[in-house]
């Protein structure tokens, strides 16, 4: 009985036939593809912001198509196949988790405190990262992330061996220092140094999420919905007035915009 990863990897492997294929994704390679595999990651996490249940089925979907189709092309380059990929992320989880899978017929005693489990997750993963030889703390902080999650991951990977402030106290005042540093750029007209700046506040904004237990990506993405929300208000409301916001002025956008918070507020 054909299952349904076997079908979806069959017409993988049809899109890819060099006769009879898809020209487009015949021509595809790993660095074409690795754009939309993050895009998709992307709608994925936009789906489940909307909650659009029907809608993540699908976006899971265009995301599992994206592992197929590398490891598609993998398997064309006598890399690796689909099981490989699948095996390796099975066996990592159990080892990953020695209190749930017995190693050696030995069951882990099971902690119930979720961060010491944590830590034994760090823990484990610093042992697999040593026998890749990985020595430096920061190696395999993929570069491919998000500018702002991965400011994130490094203060966390540098946080755990000892390289971090005591408490949110030390990062605001770095945040202060910054801020005053990036003012000094501009007041001096250094355009160049004013990038670098805004750039290491933006380091330290992902730092205090780091330490407020706040994913930044996600806190970025909700400031973003709220915005659209309140300018759609904005243009709503202009609208009733026959106007839209370029025949408005900044002062009566910011009056419509403070309603707008207001609202949600209430």
């Amino acid at each position: 009985m054909t299952t349904p990863i076997d079908r979806l990897n069959a017409i993988m492997a049809r899109l890819r036939a060099p006769v009879g294929g898809c020209p487009w994704d015949v021509e595809q390679t790993f660095e074409t593809i690795a754009p939309y595999t993050l895009e998709e990651a992307y709608e994925v996490a936009d789906a489940i912001e909307r909650k659009d249940w029907t809608e993540l089925k699908s976006e899971l979907g265009d995301l599992l198509f994206q592992v197929v189709f590398h490891a598609r092309m993998a398997e064309e380059q006598g890399l690796f196949v689909f099981d490989d990929v699948a095996n390796a992320i099975a066996d990592k989880l159990e080892r990953r988790h020695p209190h749930v899978f017995p190693k050696d017929g030995q069951l882990e005693a099971a902690k119930a405190d979720g961060v010491a489990q944590k830590a034994r997750w760090e823990d484990i993963k610093a042992a697999e990262r040593a026998a890749k030889a990985q020595h430096g703390v920061l190696d395999d902080v993929p570069v491919g992330l998000p500018a702002l999650a991965r400011a994130a991951k490094l203060t966390k990977r540098a946080a755990r061996v000892g390289f971090d402030w005591p408490s949110t106290d030390e990062v605001f005042d770095k945040l202060h220092e910054e801020v005053a540093e990036l003012r000094a750029e501009i007041a001096a007209g250094d355009l160049d140094k004013a990038k670098g700046e805004v750039g290491d506040l933006l380091f330290v904004v992902a730092n205090l999420a780091r330490k407020l237990g706040v994913e930044p990506e996600d806190a970025l993405r909700g400031s973003n919905a709220k915005f659209v929300r309140r300018f759609g208000f904005i243009e709503a409301e202009l609208a009733k007035a026959g106007k839209t916001p370029e025949q408005s002025d900044l002062a009566e956008m910011d009056g419509l915009w403070n309603a707008a918070k207001a609202a949600e507020r209430a």
